[in-house]
């Protein structure tokens, strides 16, 4: 009898458990496709790889026309400087880890601030550190752009 009840409950946790954790990751999953803040830690997630792919194509799609962003030194660069960039391998990044990440929601427009540990190449000349960042995202037409980015050195 003890032996057919451990055996029940080996069955119940081999076969209705992980059931039962599908069933709720799926839930958990369509709450998430209909929650704008998720969408875009989403979108925060796969810039992210994109950035360490150099993956022109996700810069390609996902930045709006009017895009503007403002690098650690300063400089005012566009989607179309954003993309030759990635292209051309000038800036290559060997690690991001992103921490501290906020993500605000107002209606179509969502402001993401975080913290991210870069380590680098650009140009060649090897880069590290600390980075602060604010990246502004909106929808349009049903689909998240990125319309603003800023970085700033912290130390």
């Amino acid at each position: 009898m003890k032996q057919n009840r451990l055996a029940l409950s080996l069955l119940v946790s081999l076969f209705v458990l992980p059931s039962f954790a599908l069933s709720l990751q799926t839930q958990v999953n369509a709450r998430s496709l209909n929650d704008p803040r998720q969408e875009v830690i989403e979108l925060e997630r796969q810039a992210k790889e994109a950035t360490l792919k150099r993956d022109a194509d996700f810069s390609e799609r996902t930045l709006s026309d009017d895009y503007m962003g403002i690098t650690p030194l300063g400089q005012v660069i566009n989607k179309a400087d954003t993309i030759t960039a990635r292209r051309s391998g000038q800036l290559r990044y060997e690690s991001i880890e992103i921490t501290d990440m906020v993500v605000r929601v107002h209606g179509n427009i969502a402001i993401v601030t975080a913290r991210a540990d870069v380590r680098g190449h650009d140009l060649g000349e090897e880069f590290n550190g600390p980075y602060r960042y604010t990246r502004v995202w909106m929808r349009r037409n049903g689909k998240w752009q990125t319309v603003s980015y800023q970085a700033t050195v912290t130390r």
